[in-house]
């Protein structure tokens, strides 16, 4: 979350796709109620073709149904589907796992795009001696690594390894996966386990395109945590710091390098590619 380059991988060989509409595909957006998720789900929506079905989730029924209304009204013909579900606990996750068997399956054979966007911080406030109690600890990892695991396995077998189709899978990452930040033991030690699941993934499937996207310093709720709850002092100015400078970077302008990435597939599989680095 710092405003200046983190390591980036080199673009390697892909197939480019041209920019534009996409063919028929499916895509999956976690966190898509609110923030970067909701920005990437308007730059994707025009580009999915027609026939293509886009399946939002987020805690929130009511932004999704209002972005889902917002979507569906561009007359591209695009089904846009919409499960609120926690899915930090395990009622939230099996509703979600339920809707991916559901409509991947029947989804169009061009394309899979899966977005592990949701995520939370942790309680900031808190240092690393503070955290003693395991409820805690295993509810943050359940909700920001069990769920993603889960959800972008399901996909992946739910959709399948369909003759002439591709499949992409985006784990939205962050610089603190790569360096620690006191105070932010919980959110450092789960994008960093993130990053390192989907580095496996890409090893194990070759045919599956992996990235890790880490989006920079975006202007969020998540920013503004940062800068009031963060109890490291100097940590908490760090972030101040980024506000009052205008450093903070605008979602939609993180978003659409992710769509540019996607548009030219050139990064290696698996690779950690950091938004200053594009």
């Amino acid at each position: 979350m710092e405003p200046r380059p983190g390591p980036g991988a080199e673009p390697g060989p892909g197939v480019r796709l041209a920019s534009g509409r996409w063919a028929a595909s499916a895509c999956v957006l976690t966190g898509a109620s609110r923030g970067f998720g909701r920005s990437l789900a308007r730059l994707l929506a025009p580009r999915l073709g027609e026939g293509s079905v886009l399946l939002l989730l987020a805690r929130s029924a009511e932004a999704l149904a209002d972005l889902a209304a917002e979507l569906r009204s561009g007359g591209t013909g695009l089904r846009v589907e919409c499960v609120a579900a926690d899915l930090g606990c395990e009622q939230g996750l099996r509703r979600a796992v339920a809707a991916l068997r559901e409509v991947l399956p029947a989804a169009p054979p061009g394309r899979l795009l899966l977005v592990n966007n949701a995520g939370s911080l942790g309680d900031i406030s808190k240092s690393f001696l503070d955290l003693t109690d395991p409820d805690e600890i295993n509810s943050y990892f359940a909700f920001n690594v069990t769920s993603a695991l889960c959800l972008t396995a399901t996909a992946l077998k739910a959709f399948g390894a369909r003759s002439g189709s591709s499949r992409t899978v985006v784990n939205v990452s962050s610089l603190c996966a790569i360096k620690p930040f006191k105070n932010w033991a919980l959110y450092c030690s789960g994008k960093a386990s993130r990053d390192m699941m989907f580095q496996v993934l890409a090893l194990e499937e070759p045919d599956v395109r992996v990235l890790n996207y880490a989006p920079g310093p975006l202007d969020t709720d998540m920013q503004l945590l940062a800068r009031t709850k963060t109890g490291d002092p100097e940590m908490r100015q760090f972030f101040q710091s980024l506000q009052e400078s205008g450093q903070l970077i605008d979602c939609t302008v993180s978003a659409q390098k992710l769509v540019n990435l996607l548009e030219e597939d050139t990064f290696p599989s698996g690779a950690h590619v950091d938004f200053y680095n594009v």
